[in-house]
């Protein structure tokens, strides 16, 4: 076996490697410490007979990760950051009460699984289901999220279902492409700072006359997505459900049916 050469310049490589290493026994050690926490909070909840309650809050999680965002980061992505976080959280929340979810993908439920796991983590159980009904009503139990393609028109069913809305929309990335599924939960929505308000109308004018109408009363919306006679617009802002701006809009049937934040690189 050759004999390391003792004149040898070091290696630089050598030294990074150790230092990655080192930095890896501490990030293990702050997401023990991270996780044991949530189990403290678990346990407090139990304690106070919140047990069966869901745990999501989509206000606070958005909060949270646009303060990591806005830190100065010359290095890592804000790719890098979602991912490592969105999986804390929702380990948090695994911990903290029921957790499951329930994905309709429509004609690409491989994309729709992708985009599930990349908001929601690793640690709810997931299954895909064929019709959208069956996401919803996996939204209805304890714990339960629903995410679903656009296609199929479903979102107009929320209009008669109050209890359940729309409170992200994915993915939650700009730079991951554009908008391709909403989930849905029995969950509060609250403003962000930088949202969108879904809302659904059955005005059977064309797109571009109902957001002119939109924008003469201040509401700027965008169509995007149209099945059976309804109309899906997506608000600039968030908007409540008895907003004045959005009874003068056009429609006969029409309603807000959630909000989510707005891509968080954006």
């Amino acid at each position: 076996m050759a004999k390391a050469d003792p004149n040898a310049a070091p290696n630089p490589l050598d030294a990074v490697r150790a230092r990655i290493d080192a930095i890896d026994a501490d990030l293990l050690t702050l997401v023990e410490e991270r996780a044991g926490l949530a189990r403290e909070v678990a346990a407090a909840k139990a304690a106070a007979g919140d047990a069966d309650k869901f745990a999501l809050r989509p206000a606070r999680e958005a909060a949270l990760l646009r303060k990591l965002l806005a830190r100065p980061l010359a290095n890592a992505r804000p790719s890098l950051v979602v991912r490592i976080w969105r999986e804390l959280i929702g380990d948090s929340l695994s911990r903290q009460g029921p957790f499951h979810a329930a994905v309709f993908g429509g004609k690409d439920p491989a994309r729709a699984v992708e985009l599930a796991r990349n908001r929601l983590g690793a640690a709810p159980s997931l299954r895909v289901v064929a019709r959208p009904e069956d996401a919803l009503a996996a939204a209805r139990t304890p714990g339960g999220v629903a995410v679903l393609a656009l296609e199929g028109g479903w979102w107009g069913r929320l209009l008669a279902e109050p209890s359940l809305k729309v409170f992200a929309a994915l993915p939650c990335l700009a730079a991951w492409g554009p908008l391709n599924a909403l989930c849905v939960a029995a969950v509060e929505v609250e403003p962000t700072g930088q949202d969108l308000t879904y809302w659904v109308t059955d005005e059977p004018g064309s797109a571009a006359a109902i957001e002119a109408s939109l924008s003469r009363d201040g509401v700027a919306g965008e169509l995007i997505a149209e099945s059976g006679g309804l109309k899906l617009f997506a608000l600039l802002g968030y908007y409540m459900a008895d907003d004045e701006r959005l009874s003068r809009a056009p429609g006969r049937l029409s309603g807000v049916i959630g909000a989510a934040p707005a891509p968080l690189d954006v």
